[in-house]
């Protein structure tokens, strides 16, 4: 079956998350990504365990890498320069995420490979960009502290908290894929290559959407809420007779037809509640009069009822539950990739679903060559 990248050639120098998944999403379109990867020690995140799969591999390493071949250079040495630079003369996409001058200091930067490949996409991953930032360390978590994450994360009481996964690699990631594409179409409309320049401050601040716009258009300096909207309510987690109930209401109707469902239908029609910007207002005494009627019941009872009646509501799922559900739903979240040795890698299914060109698993992410090839 054709796939919509089969004839894409990507050669891929980037490590941990951010690159390594931009390179993973193509790959799952049908491209051709090879990975390149030190003697020794290989990408840094084959290393980041326990949990190990059944194979002996970081589990971590196989969330952003199938689909991909593997090849051990060693651009220390003349000779595994040379052979990078064979390789990227005849790719069409290079993804690298080493620090600003790395590149350049080996002689492989754009400029060196694109005299080689005048088409050449040259996808640079940065973490501050290539300017005054370009000295700062590019970690997830430390850009969810200086960029704004951690400040609007936790309890309003507590501390800043981060976000469960490195969020701002998975966000950068996905840019960077999208910037790729992007450049790709225009070299099929002109012939030209160019450079795509993505950073993990600058995706985080575009992914801040309505805090980021809030305080650009306003002026408004969001803060941490725990659960609760800065915009909406109720729109946060609350207790039930057993457990934690998340209600997820966005318009007037929803919110009538949770007062009917609770018992309190009066709360509709209460001056306080009666909108949105109201019920903002007054938000704890709408927490306190609907916790008082939630906990008449369990948590999945109200979740039940509330869905019924198509206000947005559940349980909190830990992980094994979410991947529970979504195969309840019929959305099928895992998938068995293929190992060279006929066993298979349960990892998560690509979200994208294409009617045509579908997705497609290949190969499960590579183990680590012995040896670096010799230069041709």
């Amino acid at each position: 079956m054709a796939h919509a990248l089969d004839d894409l050639q990507i050669l891929d120098f980037s490590r941990v998350l951010a690159g390594p998944l931009a390179t993973m999403v193509l790959g799952d379109l049908g491209a051709t990504v090879v990975k390149v990867e030190r003697p020794g020690t290989g990408d840094d995140t084959r290393a980041w365990g326990p949990p190990y799969d059944d194979a002996g591999q970081a589990t971590y390493f196989q969330s952003v890498n199938r689909n991909k071949e593997s090849v051990v250079l060693d651009l220390r040495a003349p000779a595994g320069v040379q052979r990078a630079r064979e390789l990227a003369a005849g790719a069409d996409v290079v993804v690298e995420n080493f620090r600003p001058g790395v590149m350049a200091g080996l002689g492989l930067d754009e400029p060196a490979l694109r005299a080689a490949n005048p088409g050449l996409v040259y996808c640079s991953i940065t973490g501050f960009g290539p300017g005054a930032g370009a000295v700062l360390p590019g970690y997830d978590l430390l850009v969810q502290a200086v960029g704004g994450l951690m400040s609007i994360t936790g309890d309003p009481d507590g501390a800043p908290q981060k976000v469960g996964v490195a969020l701002v690699d998975v966000i950068t990631g996905l840019f960077a894929a999208v910037g790729i594409l992007a450049a790709l179409r225009h070299r099929e409309r002109t012939g030209e290559g160019q450079r795509v320049e993505v950073d993990l401050l600058s995706a985080l601040l575009a992914a801040l959407v309505n805090q980021g716009s809030a305080f650009t258009l306003a002026g408004a300096v969001a803060g941490r809420m725990g659960n609760g909207h800065p915009s909406i309510a109720p729109y946060e987690l609350f207790a039930a007779a057993d457990g934690d109930l998340v209600i997820a209401v966005g318009t007037d109707r929803q919110f009538a037809a949770l007062c009917d469902t609770v018992g309190r239908p009066e709360l509709a029609g209460d001056a306080r509640f009666a909108t949105n910007d109201a019920r903002v207002a007054h938000r704890a005494e709408l927490r306190e009069a609907l916790e008082a009627a939630l906990a008449a019941r369990p948590a999945g009872d109200w979740a039940d009822a509330l869905t019924a009646v198509r206000v947005p509501a559940g349980r909190v799922n830990d992980i094994a539950g979410a991947f529970a559900l979504a195969g309840e739903l019929g959305l099928e979240p895992i998938v068995d990739v293929p190992r060279p040795d006929g066993t298979s890698a349960r990892l998560t299914r690509s979200p994208i679903g294409l009617s045509r060109t579908p997705v497609s698993y290949r190969a499960a992410p590579p183990p680590l060559p012995q040896e670096a090839p010799a230069a041709t």
